[in-house]
């Protein structure tokens, strides 16, 4: 039943961006990053990692992780990135993200909080702890993933959820948590938290972006907007925009085995919607994917080869990123 909804769901994704005859890629299909490919990397800030130390076992949804913070950390140093960002479906990473820019200078690494039961759900108390941890590595604050409504119920399972509306309506729950979210004070810091709206449905997504505007939330970002469980259509990912929020494309959905859709799609949305409102991130760190890094430069080289510009890529990967966190932009590649 699970993966009949899928398969659907892709098949309707795939007719809304136009289709295409190739398949989506394999790791046995794609060769590795090129030296140009990951030149591309300089600057660049990945908002979606999956790291070590993390959680995994028979409570846990969640796969394998294939390397910790200090080693993402030293990779991301080694290609030249600017930083990234630690996604933890079940806590909040300020502290590691606090102890990896300490243990490997030269990299910035931040925090995300998801809303999930491990933290209370839409918890305001959860929102300022993250906020006040030392360091100011906080950043991002995402509705529910892993314990969205959207998300249990696209995998067919029988456990609670963190349900953030009800009959086309915002919960209380959920304006409250945003409004936690923008006026959080993070420590050491004068930056704002950015908000990411996690695995929520489309219709979910445009109401907490509506709200979050109107509490004065200004950097916001679709969480893997083309991607399962929240499979928007390009419509909505416009509305999205008009919104003021930026559509993060991950390369975890186009490599290997969670590959769901062809270059010649993601590249065809990403042309619709325009370079200046989207982020390439990886949404990588599993266990027998791509590395994170690696995948950035695999997908920015494809979609330099599909007629995408320097320019273009770099504002996917380095600018929209920064801004995004709330960080001054980097300096112009020499």
């Amino acid at each position: 039943m699970i993966r009949a909804k899928r398969t659907l769901a892709l098949l309707l994704a795939a007719t809304l961006l136009g289709g295409a005859h190739d398949q989506p890629a394999t790791l046995s299909t794609l060769p590795p990053p090129t030296a140009a490919d990951r030149a591309l990397l300089r600057g660049a800030i990945d908002i979606h990692t999956h790291l070590d130390p993390d959680s995994f076992g028979p409570h846990s949804a969640q796969a394998r992780r294939a390397l910790d913070v200090i080693e993402m950390a030293n990779r991301a140093k080694k290609a030249g990135m600017r930083g990234f960002v630690i996604k933890q479906h079940y806590d909040q990473s300020a502290q590691l993200a606090y102890l990896a820019s300490k243990l490997v200078p030269g990299v910035e690494v931040f925090g995300q909080l998801c809303l999930n039961h491990t933290v209370g759900g839409l918890n305001p108390a959860a929102v300022h702890h993250f906020g006040e941890v030392k360091g100011g590595r906080a950043r991002i604050v995402s509705m529910p993933t892993w314990d969205s409504e959207a998300n249990v119920k696209s995998r067919d399972q029988d456990r609670p959820f963190v349900r953030v509306s009800r009959n086309g309506e915002l919960l209380a729950e959920t304006k409250a948590v945003i409004a936690a979210i923008a006026t959080a004070k993070v420590r050491d810091s004068e930056i704002k938290l950015a908000l990411a709206t996690g695995h929520v449905s489309p219709a979910e997504a445009l109401l907490v972006i509506r709200e979050a505007r109107r509490q004065g939330i200004e950097r916001i970002v679709v969480t893997h907007a083309i991607g399962h469980p929240i499979d928007m259509t390009i419509a909505q990912m416009q509305e999205a925009i008009a919104l003021g929020a930026r559509i993060e494309f991950v390369a975890g959905f186009l490599i290997g085995r969670r590959a769901s859709f062809t270059f010649d799609q993601y590249a065809q949305a990403i042309r619709t919607l325009g370079p200046d409102h989207v982020i390439l991130s990886s949404d990588g760190g599993q266990l027998g994917q791509v590395m994170p890094d690696d995948m950035i430069a695999m997908v920015a080289g494809l979609l330099r080869k599909r007629g995408f510009t320097a320019a273009e890529v770099r504002r996917m990967t380095v600018d929209n990123p920064a801004a995004l966190l709330g960080l001054p932009p980097a300096p112009a590649r020499r």
